[in-house]
Formats: structure tokens, C-alpha cells, sequence
């Protein structure tokens, strides 16, 4: 726990200038202010009055004076400062004028979620494999067409060009206190994956946030674009943000979903809490795959999933849910793996519904249905025509969630009405397109 007076001291002594105060708006961007370091004692003991009119999902005149309460635990130096212009960063939550938690606010909707959680006995840990691409920007600063920055595949050891980068943007997240578990080349061109490490929730979101930013900054002072669009190209897989996940004890830390006795190892609580994920996943879809271009990702990409179900072995199937081998005396370390999410989403709504499934899927005692392990070489097809299928579309995603209340409880009215608002307009844009595709095969022929 950082105190005020050890982040005052290290302002002092690092010569900190500046302070940059982050929150995000309802689709997770990083919005920023910053004030001199010689404001920062008052901003810590009253907060720094704003306007959020403008904020996406912010926007009511009634909430336009809104109040950043920093997290003082958040506050670290930046590592890209330059000479004379130190600045360190602090992530804040929002707060209306008379002290309550503004319904608007993203990290606010998970912090309640949590308590939930709390209220139940349990903390929620998470841990994320983070994908990306990196491509080199056309002597003109234009992206397209498409260049990766290499051409190596999965867990190649590439060039020295290829590692030297990939080893400066994993120092940068440790510079941020961020602990980086592995990193690795993915199968597309100028695709890498870095596994941040597990964390409470809101310090793995708060992670996540500041992973993506730290990421694209860092690839940009190299002369690279890093992005963490879905499905870049028709020619290359997707790239998605697979999610490890475990419930543990409030009092001892133990996690509770071990049962060494079950075939899974998986406890009660943790076969509960994974047939919620299962019940709610095709609304939590809207979230944890934001985007109309994610549904390029899930169904059709490599190792993105299609379908309602979980499994042990099936990694490179179609399974949503997938449990990790355990090593013997590693039985601490179960945990569920959700394959949805892609790295474009809200890491705090995102952190929100995931675990507001699972705590319903406890709530209400859900039974589990049983595994379906077939890979997706042989599957069992007659089996899988019974299984339900993610959402093929943002739009009937955006459908899934207006129609599931757990879900939509857990974002809260405001925010869960302003997204489905934004995300349908975004909709409505896409499909006012007319794409090359339709062009070369509609023209002639029709």
C-alpha cells in the first residue's frame, strides 16, 4: 500500500514535474489530466474537480462536474520520461461533487462488483495473455497496405531485430511494476503474446489498462505501430486476451476452487462459478469482444472459440472454457481459462461481467454441463449441433446483453444503457459501408 507521504517523497526525489491523472470512458479509453507536481498534495487529500460532459457515457448535464479521487496505490514514474520532464501517472476512480461513486465509471462498476464478491466470502484473481501486432509504418506514417514487422510464426526464435523489441517492450512493463510471467512470437506475422502475471482483479485491469498504453508507446519511440485490433487483416489470425481466473478465500487467500478429489480437480464452488460463465457468455460476448471486427476473430480464427463449452484438453478446439493442466503439488494454481475476450475490450467491464457471471453461477447453484473434449479435427458433430454458439456478430451480441439481467446488473443501468448506445451507432456506421469486397464481386455481375 503506498502512502502520501512515500509518493511525495519519491516526487521529491525522482524531480517529478508533472502527474498524469487517468480514467477511461465506457469503451475503456485512456482519458488524461495532468497537473504539476506542486498540485499533487491537495489532489490526493480532495480529489481534482472536472468536466465530464464530454466523456463518452459520461454526457448528461446533471453529470458534468465530476470529481478524479486517485489511487494511490497506482501512482508509479513513467520509464520514457525525458530529460527536465519527469512525469509519473496515477489511475483514478470518479466521484460526483457530494462523494459518491459516479454510476458512470467503469473501474467504479468493477469495484462493486468486487465487493459482491467480498460480501460472498471470496477475492477474484486474474491473469491475461495479452496478443498484439506490430507493424512498420510506410515512409509517409500510412498503415496500409499492411507491413509486419517480421515474418516469423509461432514461438520462433526470429531475428535479433524481432527479440531486441520484444525484450524493450517487456522491460518497459516492468519498469511500471507490472510483472510479465513470459512473452513469446505468436503464429501470425508480427503477432507477439505477453502473459501479464496473476493479480487481484483490479490491479490486473489497472495492468491491462496501462500494459496497452505503455505497449503502443513504447513500439512508437522504436519506429513501430503496435495495435490491439482483433483481426487486423483477412490474411492473419486474430489476436485474442485470453483470461486465467481464480476465486480465493477472503481471510486466508486460499483458492477455492481446488478439489485435488474431482476429475477436473475443480471444486464445487469452481464448477459453479464456470456453468455461470457458461450461461452468461453470449451476453458477456458484447463486452469481452467489443468490437463489429472481434466477430472476425471468434469462430473463424486460429485457436478463437465457437462454441458454449469447456474442456481440459481442448486447447486448440472450440471450447470457450478450457482448465490447464496442473502439475502435481501445483494444485494452488486452478484456474479456469476463458478464451473470449480479444485485448480491445474494457479490462474493467471486462473484469466486471466475467466474475458477475461466475458469482451467479454460484448464487443460483448451476449445474454443469459435462465436458466436451472432442478436438476440432474429429469433433463429435452430432454433439456439437446441440451446443449453443457465441454470438456471430457484435449485433446479436449487443441483443444477448439488452436481454440478460445479471449481466446488465453488474455494468449498471447508466453505463449498460450508454454502451449498448455507442456500440449500436457503431453498428449502424459498419453497415452504412461499402467494402472493395462487395464492389469487385457485385458491380459486373449484377
Amino acid at each position: 500500500m503506498r502512502s502520501k507521504d512515500d509518493i511525495l517523497q519519491t516526487v521529491e526525489a525522482q524531480n517529478i514535474q508533472f502527474v498524469l491523472l487517468w480514467f477511461t470512458d465506457i469503451i475503456g479509453s485512456i482519458k488524461s489530466v495532468s497537473v504539476p507536481a506542486a498540485k499533487l498534495p491537495d489532489v490526493i487529500d480532495y480529489g481534482l474537480h472536472f468536466d465530464g460532459s464530454s466523456v463518452e457515457g459520461f454526457g448528461r448535464i446533471a453529470e458534468s462536474d465530476m470529481v478524479l479521487i486517485p489511487d494511490l496505490n497506482t501512482f508509479v514514474v513513467l520509464p520514457w520520461n525525458g530529460d527536465g520532464d519527469h512525469t509519473a501517472r496515477m489511475i483514478c476512480t470518479v466521484r460526483t461533487p457530494q462523494g459518491a461513486p459516479f454510476i458512470g465509471d467503469p473501474r467504479n462498476a468493477l469495484i462493486n462488483v468486487l465487493s459482491q464478491a467480498q460480501e460472498m466470502g471470496f477475492t477474484f484473481k486474474t491473469g491475461v495473455e495479452l496478443e498484439f501486432f506490430l507493424f512498420r509504418p510506410h515512409p509517409d506514417g500510412s498503415l496500409l497496405p499492411l507491413r509486419p514487422h517480421d515474418n516469423a510464426s509461432y514461438f520462433d526464435s526470429a531475428t535479433d531485430d524481432t527479440q531486441t523489441i520484444r525484450r524493450k517492450l517487456t522491460s518497459t512493463l516492468i519498469k511500471l511494476g507490472i510483472r510479465v510471467d513470459s512473452s513469446h512470437h505468436e503464429i501470425g506475422s508480427g503477432q507477439h503474446e505477453i502473459d501479464l502475471d496473476y493479480n487481484d482483479a483490479l490491479m490486473s485491469a489497472d495492468n491491462l489498462l496501462t500494459a496497452r498504453y505503455a505497449l503502443r508507446s513504447t513500439a512508437q519511440r522504436n519506429g513501430l505501430y503496435c495495435t490491439f485490433m482483433p483481426r487486423p487483416s483477412e490474411h492473419l489470425p486474430g489476436s485474442g486476451m485470453h483470461t486465467h481466473q481464480s476465486l480465493h478465500d477472503k481471510h486466508t487467500d486460499a483458492n477455492v476452487f481446488v478439489d485435488p478429489d474431482h476429475e477436473y480437480g475443480l471444486s464445487e464452488t469452481a464448477r459453479y462459478f464456470l456453468a455461470g460463465q457458461l450461461c452468461h457468455a453470449r451476453a458477456m460476448c458484447a463486452i469481452l469482444a467489443p468490437l463489429v471486427n472481434s466477430y472476425k476473430r471468434l469462430s473463424v480464427s486460429f485457436e478463437a472459440p465457437k462454441y458454449i463449452t469447456w474442456a481440459h484438453v481442448n486447447r486448440a478446439g472450440a471450447a470457450l472454457i478450457r482448465i490447464p493442466h496442473i502439475a502435481p503439488g501445483k494444485e494452488a494454481n486452478t484456474r479456469l481459462e476463458l478464451r473470449c475476450p480479444d485485448p480491445s475490450c474494457n479490462p474493467y467491464l471486462a473484469m466486471a461481467v466475467m466474475l458477475a457471471a461466475g458469482l451467479d453461477g454460484i448464487r443460483q447453484k448451476m449445474p454443469l454441463p459435462d465436458a466436451v473434449e472432442e478436438t476440432v479435427l474429429r469433433p463429435d458433430r452430432a454433439r456439437m449441433r446441440t451446443v449453443e454458439a457465441l454470438p456471430a456478430s457484435l449485433s446479436e451480441a449487443l441483443d444477448a446483453l439488452a436481454a440478460d439481467d445479471v449481466i446488465q446488473s453488474a455494468l449498471g443501468e447508466f453505463i449498460g444503457d450508454r454502451y449498448v448506445a455507442v456500440k449500436r451507432q457503431e453498428l449502424d456506421e459498419y453497415n452504412r459501408q461499402i467494402t472493395p469486397w462487395e464492389q469487385t464481386n457485385y458491380l459486373v455481375r449484377y
